[in-house]
């Protein structure tokens, strides 16, 4: 067996100091010593430090495995991230880029999508596979928003694809507005575009908007290239050529010393000028196969959101509304609307938290928008962390109060098991959460008729 303890390994990673803080340590190496010195001069004396290691630490998903038979002592050193001697993950020393040649790695990688599909056959117990790819409602949100009965004013999205994997974001929503797309076809060459890099921006979308071109004729995932040469005539071999050269952006760099010899041979088989500089452009591509797994996952779950509003919600806001919070969302949507205001005033000045809860925010407003409500918090009906879809509406977690952890939240479902709760008190020593965790609960009304103590005083009789 080749997988298993001493023959798989975390891929290591090592920071290094970066230029910005490497200016940091030389100029506050010579202010510490009142000693004058140019700007020009931090930044050389700043040079030698750029690159040296800082830290180390684990890839996200990379598994390094060791050939059956040998050692990874053969080939490097093994630690724990950040020489933390008390973690239970081993990496492998050297940064995996070192060794990636002489040993396999492995992505494995987490998904949201397919746990959010998963989610949504339990709910509802609709096969996600049985889903029709050519719904016309379906298709209709990814160039309007009629099918959700709401305008784009109420939303303030002319489409109605937030939350959609894959087309949810404001780059891609603006995508959709310029290419309006009417087939399953047009949504997979929009995600190629997507995820290329100078293939949409200041190429394929210039193009179109000039009616140069159209979506279904502009380059969007590497195969179009391959697809578009053979049949203009270029040989099959050369066409697989140009392809991995424009995709891989050698052409965009000028590191394809083969590239005056192609561009003749695309003039020569008729290839326009504008097919060709678009070429010249492209940095990256993504290929047709993964953009089309991508979609397909993506229109599945838009078929449940037009369909079956309640159980997406409930999925979206368990599984990828991270910083869903009670306190601003549950409350109604002025509340949210009055939230989205605030985080839009502060404009380049927003964290980086705030700007992930706009996200959401918007997502909440269309439900509300949508007429669907959520029911209150409660403490024996709400999941530790699952949003419930209940015949009134949906009812968020324990764990969506601000504040209140996963851990609390799973500390209190389990603990109410064992029957109701006497008192606060109680409640407290049998889930073993703090007063700080209490009071957050009796914040959102959790704890109402609930005495402090198990104990009655004669002024409860």
């Amino acid at each position: 067996m080749i997988f298993g303890k001493g023959t798989t390994f975390k891929a290591g990673t090592v920071s290094a100091i970066q230029d910005k803080t490497a200016f940091g340590f030389a100029k506050g190496y010579y202010e510490d010593r009142n000693i004058p010195v140019t700007k020009a001069e931090i930044a050389r004396v700043s040079q030698g430090c750029v690159g040296v290691k800082r830290t180390t630490g684990q890839h996200p998903g990379g598994i390094i495995v060791v050939p059956k038979g040998r050692e990874i002592y053969e080939f490097c050193p093994v630690q724990h991230p950040a020489d933390d001697s008390s973690s239970t993950v081993v990496t492998t020393h050297f940064d995996y880029h070192s060794i990636d040649k002489n040993l396999l790695k492995l992505d494995i990688l987490g998904h949201d999508d397919p746990t959010m599909i998963r989610m949504l056959q339990d709910i509802t117990g609709i096969d996600p596979k049985t889903i029709p790819l050519d719904d016309k409602k379906t298709m209709s949100i990814f160039r309007s928003t009629e099918a959700l009965g709401v305008t784009p004013e109420q939303i303030n999205s002319e489409v109605g694809s937030f939350g959609i994997p894959e087309f949810g974001t404001k780059f891609v929503r603006g995508m959709l507005v310029d290419t309006r797309p009417t087939t399953f076809e047009e949504l997979i060459r929009i995600s190629g575009l997507s995820h290329g890099t100078d293939v949409w921006l200041n190429n394929a979308q210039d193009l179109i908007q000039q009616g140069v071109t159209t979506l279904s004729d502009a380059i969007c995932t590497r195969d179009d290239i391959m697809i578009y040469l053979i049949k203009q005539g270029v040989p099959p071999n050369t066409a697989f050529k140009i392809m991995e050269s424009v995709r891989k952006g050698k052409v965009a760099k000028g590191a394809e010393p083969k590239w005056d010899e192609y561009e003749k041979i695309l003039k020569e088989n008729g290839v326009p000028d504008w097919y060709i500089n678009s070429c010249k452009k492209i940095k990256y591509m993504f290929p047709k196969a993964h953009a089309a797994a991508y979609v397909t996952m993506a229109f599945r779950i838009a078929w449940f959101k037009v369909h079956k509003p309640e159980a997406y919600y409930a999925a979206y806001f368990s599984i990828r509304a991270g910083e869903f919070d009670s306190d601003c969302m549950i409350f109604g949507k002025e509340r949210v609307k009055n939230k989205m205001k605030e985080i839009l005033a502060q404009g380049n000045q927003a964290s980086a938290k705030d700007v992930a809860m706009y996200s959401v925010l918007e997502i909440v407003l269309e439900f509300y928008e949508r007429g669907l409500k959520f029911l209150p918090i409660d403490l024996y009906k709400s999941h530790s962390t699952k949003f419930l879809v209940e015949e009134e509406g949906i009812r968020p977690p324990l764990n969506s109060i601000p504040k209140l952890g996963t851990v609390a939240a799973q500390g209190i479902e389990e603990a109410r098991a064992d029957g109701k709760f006497m008192s606060i008190d109680d409640l407290k020593l049998r889930s073993k959460i703090g007063t700080s965790v209490a009071d957050l609960l009796k914040k959102f009304g959790c704890l109402e008729g609930m005495s402090q103590s198990n104990q009655l005083s004669i002024f409860e009789l």
